[in-house]
């Protein structure tokens, strides 16, 4: 069976590459060997916020005096909180195989084996392409603990199916996704600490807007153990996880009904056959594609996780319609520049381009500019005794080059920002577009 193009993981990269290239007229051929959707819609980005748009209703419940509502008895069904999550899942998942029936693309249950750049077995049948998409994806690390063998932990995927409230919960890790469970079970009532590595949480976003997150989240009961190392694990004589670790000279001991580890994510580039394509990677086993979306392999492409610049799905979809674009003949660059990353917490924290850090390390001239989120009126009517922050950099041309927001609802804002980086404009740009009044928007055109 012969097709233009197959492409390996049916993720978000591999979906939306399936789907441009089918509407563009190409035979296209798909393979999944888990679910359509990938990590991100079967275990990863929808899920999580399903989950934490119930824990944000309770929230907003829990604090309804402050609006002059009355709420009484509150509680909640953390077993229909699961369900739901579920239900959304199954309908997206639905959609998106809607979407490949409609692009004619066909769709392969099973693990693909590249057995050459044109060549791929998938069971006991053998596909030709001319074109090749590798979307792998992505896995949970797992740091080389002591004892860690040893324990009944949770990754994201157990912690998402979680029906009984654990009393108390020890996360390893203040990432992103550590931060968004930490969120979740806090809202919901359970003891929570983070053990982070480093000395803030949220590395690679705002330093300022990342300790203001914690001070938040501190107020609201998590226990946060910064610059710390974990050593060892073990299971604690009254049944709780033992989590031992250590801070510089210190050292302590912290124990939990449950343990998440969110020590990040890695490609996945085991058990597809990539070893037979001679594909050319970085030092750090990062795989190198151009701003086409090529590999060193003649078509051969690569999208999503395991080029390695961003675990995004975002940038996964981007880059594959960049991908689809060039096999099409339609000339089309991938720019990183501009690519937002957003914490679902409550409140939010988003980013577009380069923080303050990395402009200072990198010995750029540049300016900050800040306003509290209370400029936009909008937000003083829905936050009410919430501060936020709106963070813009720019550089010696005034040109914006990174934007960082802190409050709700930060993750809808952050694409103004990135658009105008992504386009080289100036703060004093925002002025010449008609933002709708009031929104929470407006913050930008007060600047």
């Amino acid at each position: 069976m012969d097709y233009q193009l197959a492409i390996i993981g049916g993720g978000p990269a591999g979906y939306s590459a399936a789907e441009a290239a089918g509407k563009a007229g190409l035979s296209v051929i798909l393979f999944e060997k888990n679910s359509l959707g990938g990590v991100c819609l079967n275990e990863g980005c929808i899920p999580t916020k399903t989950l934490l748009y119930s824990a944000k209703v309770f929230d907003v419940a829990k604090n309804a005096s402050k609006y002059a509502v009355k709420a009484e008895n509150l509680s909640f069904d953390i077993t229909k909180i699961v369900s739901r999550k579920q239900k959304v899942v199954r309908k997206l998942v639905l959609g998106i195989k809607n979407k490949m029936n409609e692009a004619g693309v066909t769709v392969v249950s099973g693990e693909a084996y590249i057995q050459d750049k044109n060549t791929i077995k998938c069971g006991d049948e053998v596909y030709k392409c001319e074109n090749l998409i590798l979307c792998t994806g992505g896995n949970t690390f797992i740091p080389p603990i002591k004892g860690i063998e040893n324990v009944d932990y949770w990754t994201h995927k157990e912690a998402l199916d979680c029906k009984e409230l654990p009393e108390s919960l020890v996360v390893i890790g203040g990432g992103v996704i550590g931060m968004e469970f930490a969120s979740y079970f806090c809202s919901l009532g359970t003891k929570v600490t983070v053990i982070e590595m480093t000395p803030e949480i949220l590395g690679g976003l705002d330093k300022e807007l990342a300790s203001l997150l914690r001070a938040e989240y501190s107020k609201k009961g998590i226990n946060f153990i910064l610059d710390a190392k974990v050593t060892e694990i073990c299971n604690g004589e009254s049944g709780e996880i033992s989590v031992k670790y250590q801070n510089g000279d210190d050292g302590g001991t912290v124990e939990a009904n449950k343990l998440l580890v969110s020590a990040g994510r890695r490609a996945s580039t085991d058990g597809y056959g990539l070893e037979n394509l001679s594909l050319e990677f970085t030092p750090q086993h990062r795989l190198v594609v151009d701003t086409d979306m090529r590999t060193s392999v003649d078509g051969v492409y690569a999208c999503g996780d395991l080029t390695g610049f961003s675990m995004l799905a975002h940038t996964a979809v981007r880059e594959a319609e960049v991908a689809v674009h060039n096999i099409c003949g339609v000339a089309d660059k991938m720019s990183y520049k501009a690519i937002p990353g957003v914490v679902y917490t409550n409140p939010e924290i988003a980013s577009v381009g380069i923080t303050e850090d990395m402009a200072s390390q990198s010995g750029l001239e540049y300016k900050v500019v800040k306003l509290p989120m209370a400029y936009a009126g909008r937000f003083v009517a829905e936050n009410e005794g919430v501060n936020g922050v709106c963070k813009i950099i720019t550089d010696i041309h005034d040109r914006i080059i990174g934007a960082h927001l802190l409050g709700n609802p930060a993750s809808e804002l952050i694409v103004i920002a990135g658009m105008m980086i992504e386009e080289g404009k100036k703060i004093e740009e925002f002025k010449k577009y008609v933002f709708p009044h009031p929104t929470v928007g407006e913050i930008f055109r007060e600047f």
